[in-house]
């Protein structure tokens, strides 16, 4: 069952997503879906693979930027850049989203396009503590 939770009217991040979430995702009107989740992290998660061929079957632009623990900076930077050139809305996910959202929040703060306040604000209203992150 999709739990798709907006951050901003671009980017929405959620836990693992099923390949019939990602037809849910296009009914929602989502262009981009980007997978923060590592293949063969858990037994039983759908491949990357699997979304990928969903998200295509519905239109969607796919990008798997797969983030372990905390995201490098390049993992960062690849993020702000699909993010800057994919078609919006976005969606992300990981297991949890924490690393989906964690990943998009220190772009923002990096790139100075939102304040860290802001951000743990915007981490909160979709169910996320970024304090630990942002500080």
């Amino acid at each position: 069952m999709a739990d798709f939770r907006p951050v901003t009217e671009d980017i929405s991040v959620a836990p693992q997503i099923s390949v019939d979430d990602v037809e849910e995702a296009a009914r929602q009107g989502f262009r981009t879906i980007i997978n923060n989740r590592p293949d063969n992290e858990e037994p039983g998660q759908p491949s990357g693979h699997q979304i990928e061929a969903a998200a295509k079957a519905a239109g969607l632009a796919y990008f798997h930027v797969p983030v372990r623990g905390s995201p490098t900076p390049e993992q960062v930077e690849t993020t702000n850049r699909i993010l800057a050139e994919a078609p919006a809305p976005v969606l992300a996910y990981c297991r949890s989203g924490t690393r989906s959202i964690t990943t998009w929040s220190l772009g923002q703060a990096v790139s100075g396009a939102r304040g860290r306040d802001e951000l743990k604000a915007l981490g909160r209203q979709a169910g996320y503590d970024l304090s630990g992150v942002l500080g």
